[in-house]
């Protein structure tokens, strides 16, 4: 038997926005637009535990922005030429130089953080940056990421348990805890107030669509791909049924052996 399920996780880059030439939005927009999301899932599903190309918003919720809606977003356009050609326009309005060499920060974990990290390596240099892949272990990733904040763009994920996505998405707000990309932006933390006081779903749907451009125009943190949960078990195996979330489900009180 083979359980398959979208993961309340999705993992993401985050530009230190006090580093320059990171502190300029146009620079940071041009790291979205080099990333080729929509190949990325036909290619890196099949060696990388991710799949599934979204918002902010975990994937099929009825806040989850649909494929016209997510198509507006900067980055997500399935014209990638177009969209490097823009990157590079960017970059060169910023003054960034051709080659611009810069560190990127990632865990020394295989699943799924070094696969995708080196795909987006492959993917900003198509635009004319030089990133040079920097492996950690995880206490020293976690002290660059969370405490020391000594990088220009970091891996960076959003993994919750229940899925909740008005409360899943302050991870985009400055002021969040779990924010790291240094970022200050009042307009995005009016739009997510406005979205704490929706009281209907249309209104929510509304509120979180013009959150989420906001967010990701910001560019503070690029989305890559929602990870994806393929779990194939004996089918005599009973009562186990996949959960969104590798937080959830895990007490294995109700599984029992039908030999």
């Amino acid at each position: 038997t083979v359980q398959e399920s979208d993961w309340n996780c999705v993992l993401m880059a985050t530009a230190n926005s006090k580093n320059k030439p990171f502190d300029d939005v146009r620079v940071r927009q041009a790291l979205t637009l080099a990333v080729d999301r929509y190949s990325a899932s036909k290619y890196l599903s099949n060696i990388a535990i991710v799949k599934t190309v979204g918002g902010i918003v975990f994937p099929g919720h009825p806040l989850a922005a649909n494929q016209a809606e997510m198509e507006q977003l900067i980055g997500y356009s399935k014209d990638i030429e177009a969209s490097r050609a823009k990157a590079r326009q960017l970059l060169k309005d910023a003054g960034v130089p051709e080659g611009f060499k810069f560190i990127f920060n990632n865990r020394g974990v295989d699943q799924p953080y070094k696969v995708v990290g080196t795909w987006l390596v492959d993917q900003w240099r198509k635009v004319g940056l030089d990133p040079q892949q920097t492996v950690k272990p995880s206490p020293q990733f976690y002290a660059t990421l969370r405490k020391k904040y000594d990088f220009d763009v970091s891996i960076d994920f959003n993994c919750q348990s229940v899925i909740n996505p008005i409360a899943d998405v302050s991870k985009f707000l400055c002021s969040a805890g779990n924010n790291y990309s240094q970022c200050d932006n009042q307009e995005i933390e009016d739009l997510y107030d406005r979205l704490m006081k929706a009281a209907t779903l249309d209104e929510q749907k509304a509120a979180m669509r013009a959150y989420e451009k906001a967010a990701v125009d910001f560019a503070g943190s690029s989305i890559t791909l929602w990870w994806y949960k393929i779990n194939p078990h004996r089918s005599y195996v009973k009562g186990w049924n996949i959960a969104p979330s590798h937080y959830l489900n895990q007490h294995l009180d109700n599984v029992w052996l039908d030999q």
